[in-house]
């Protein structure tokens, strides 16, 4: 079975998610979608909700698991026998990042990664732009996967 991991502190708004995990699977059997546990990270939901969340939008997607970790990455990755990371980039920064923590996954743990591009018209915003529409009232619809509840 081919398995990766979707790392990250996710919240459900997180910008360009659903389009990576969509087209993750059509090389992959198996997506588990990880959030990264860090205690001094503000999010704006705990991490209960964000679970249900992304169960509820991945509900009839089998092949989409959800898991919590406080591990290194390549660490949880290990774990769970993923055998690929998958990584969503939104900037040429993002790119410059996820290039570098990619090739140092490779030569610690000789897991590999994949970057996957969000939509063009996602590249420039950020998940933190969107969560303070969110605190602010504004309707962040456009950047969040489409039937995904808050």
């Amino acid at each position: 079975m081919r398995r990766a991991i979707f790392p990250g502190t996710f919240d459900p708004f997180t910008v360009g998610h659903a389009s990576i995990v969509r087209r993750a699977l059509g090389f992959m059997d198996e997506i588990v979608v990880a959030i990264g546990i860090n205690e001094n990270k503000h999010t704006y939901f705990p991490l209960e909700k964000r679970e249900q969340m992304i169960r509820d939008y991945y509900r009839g997607e089998p092949r989409v698991k959800v898991a919590s970790y406080s591990s290194l990455t390549i660490d949880f990755a290990l774990q769970t026998h993923a055998g690929l990371i998958i990584r969503g980039i939104r900037t040429v920064k993002d790119f410059e990042y996820e290039e570098t923590i990619a090739d140092i996954n490779r030569k610690l743990a000789g897991i590999e990664t994949i970057l996957l591009f969000t939509e063009p018209e996602l590249t420039c915003v950020s998940s933190t732009t969107v969560r303070e529409l969110l605190q602010y009232g504004k309707d962040i619809s456009r950047f969040i996967p489409q039937g995904m509840k808050i």
